[in-house]
């Protein structure tokens, strides 16, 4: 709960800002407490900046999650979505950095270098750090301070709910002194109807494994709000005829089972009973699109 009569409040935005697979989803997740943000051990599954808001009796944390920087694949799709992270960049009060633990690449360098250039109070979020022995924590530490300063680094385990309050801790004296930014019971910025296009496009990275094809998308077609019901119609996108049949499977296996799981996550989140209808719809090229892209609405 909210308690205004603190003094000071503070509230602001933080932008998780990573190479791709380093967990800025799943860290948001665990913050919120909340499956807003999609995870899959996939490159390129986050691909929406996505606010999720944190309360705190003296703070409001509104967290942006950004889709890892592409530094290797250069298709419309993939500079959308550099553009999304340079936004965010710009657009928070503070800039975290999240880390996996004892892989810092080259990647991870070219990113730290950017964010140095943007003048904003930079935080580190080692995650994974449960999987580093304490001596090797302070020599990790070092590494990064080599490309950029910062202002605290707090080691945490996003799949373990580790070091989540030190985190909040360490951002907080960098918020503005402000009112809240957003209601108390708003948990994000994005539509149920967007959370279930990407709870469907979860489960397609996740069931397809191996298989999944590179250009693949998700959309509502209809997203009807009942009662005790919700009736949503879903499109999954492929850019080749080919990959029709590998999300349908035999005799609709593949589908049935990616549409079953995303139901059962939908309804948890919604909290009522969902009516899922899936179709493959094949649009050529999609990823090199630019109107495409912006219909299918990526930033």
């Amino acid at each position: 709960m909210i308690n205004k009569a603190t003094s000071p409040f503070r509230a602001g935005t933080i932008g998780l800002i990573g190479r791709p697979n380093v967990g800025k989803s799943t860290l948001l997740n665990a913050l919120t407490g909340t499956k807003l943000s999609i995870t899959s051990r996939k490159p390129q599954t986050t691909r929406h900046r996505i606010q999720g808001i944190v309360n705190r009796p003296d703070a409001q944390f509104v967290f942006v999650d950004t889709p890892g920087f592409q530094t290797r694949f250069r298709t419309a799709l993939n500079r959308s979505m550099n553009r999304g992270v340079q936004l965010a960049q710009e657009g928070v009060d503070v800039l975290v950095f999240v880390a996996e633990a004892a892989r810092l690449g080259d990647e991870d360098m070219i990113i730290l270098k950017r964010l140095a250039l943007e003048r904003k109070p930079l935080i580190v979020a080692i995650n994974k750090s449960d999987l580093l022995r304490p001596a090797e924590i302070l020599p990790f530490i070092q590494q990064i301070a080599s490309a950029a300063g910062f202002e605290a680094v707090v080691p945490v385990s996003a799949q373990k709910r580790r070091g989540l309050d030190m985190l909040l801790k360490a951002i907080r004296p960098h918020l503005p002194e402000q009112a809240a930014l957003h209601a108390e019971e708003e948990l994000t910025d994005k539509s149920e109807r967007f959370l279930a296009a990407e709870l469907l496009r979860e489960k397609l990275f996740r069931t397809l494994g191996d298989e999944l094809p590179y250009g693949i998308s998700t959309s509502i077609e209809k997203f009807e709000a009942l009662p005790r019901l919700y009736r949503i119609h879903a499109g999954v996108i492929v850019d080749k005829d080919p990959h029709k049949a590998i999300v349908i499977g035999k005799q609709g296996a593949q589908l049935k089972r990616v549409a079953t799981a995303a139901r059962l996550d939908m309804e948890r989140l919604f909290g009522k009973k969902v009516h899922l209808e899936v179709w493959v719809k094949v649009r050529h090229g999609w990823q090199d699109d630019p109107r495409q892209i912006k219909k299918m609405g990526y930033d």
